[in-house]
């Protein structure tokens, strides 16, 4: 059965289902988006406790729905200054080092961090040798993306793909997965270097987006687009440790890369499949 789930991905039009779903999500549709709302977190168990609206009813969208926001508090933001955090709720799928530009994905799978980042070796040049983070985000789980460290921002990639789902199951399947879905690279400049969140789009995905940029796909590319942005002066974007830097509309991945000797290790319990909630101990750094 894993197998025809698989097949099944790589026949099916991935954008174009994506892109009508997305098309639905974004309408408002009254009682109709309620319905919809209500089934969706009773079949995913979606707690709304820690939601700023916890009735279905108070949301237009299905968009409004998945990108919402959570009561202010609900997600203290680690105050130790030797630690940087988690960016999202989810679950660890796997971290660790960065071994001749490979980055491991899964039991029999790796992936280059040159391919991750959209072919650019400038920027793959700067993680030579550092340490990676890969979290994945199921359809339940809070899907705004926040900092791991104060950064600011100095270059933002997009990169075309396809958009397989990227569930354990396909990761475990689908070789250099996140290197092949459609994907958003931002970097950062931090105190521990430069540091690079990957949002990674998947099927059913309708939106990837930041708080600079709004949203940044769809429309599709199909080709490599750069900008880079001043690090320094008034027009510098610079985010602190717990600030909203992006979002998806449905759940994905985001992976982490990390220059060398900017991480010490990772945190007591950040091993994969372990539970991520944004703001809590992720990795120590380097002194």
């Amino acid at each position: 059965m894993d197998k025809v789930k698989i097949s099944l991905q790589y026949m099916m039009p991935k954008h174009l289902v994506s892109r009508i779903v997305g098309k639905l999500a974004a309408a408002e549709m009254g009682k109709i988006t309620t319905a919809a709302i209500t089934w969706f977190i009773k079949q995913y168990n979606v707690d709304m406790n820690d939601a700023d609206q916890s009735s279905p009813a108070a949301y237009r969208t299905f968009n409004d729905f998945f990108t919402r926001s959570l009561k202010p508090g609900i997600r203290p933001i680690s105050k130790d200054k030797d630690y940087i955090v988690h960016p999202v709720d989810g679950a660890v799928s796997q971290c660790g080092a960065i071994n001749n530009g490979q980055i491991f994905q899964a039991k029999g799978h790796e992936y280059s961090s040159l391919a991750l980042l959209g072919g650019r070796a400038d920027d793959a040049k700067r993680f030579e040798n550092g340490d990676f983070a890969t979290i994945y985000l199921a359809p339940k789980d809070y899907h705004r993306i926040h900092m791991p460290i104060k950064g600011t921002l100095s270059k933002m990639t997009y990169i075309p793909g396809e958009l397989f789902s990227v569930n354990p199951l396909t990761a475990e399947n689908v070789p250099g997965l996140f290197a092949r879905n459609e994907r958003v690279v931002a970097i950062f400049e931090t105190e521990i270097g430069p540091v690079a969140m990957v949002l990674v789009g998947a099927t059913i995905v309708a939106s990837i987006a930041t708080v600079w940029a709004g949203t940044v796909t769809p429309p599709t590319g199909k080709k490599v687009c750069s900008w880079e942005y001043p690090t320094t002066g008034p027009d510098a974007l610079t985010l602190d440790k717990g600030d909203e830097m992006g979002s998806f509309k449905l759940g994905s991945t985001v992976v982490m890369l990390f220059a060398e000797d900017a991480l010490n290790q990772f945190a007591d319990g950040v091993t994969p499949k372990a539970v991520t909630r944004m703001g809590q101990l992720f990795a120590k750094i380097q002194h």
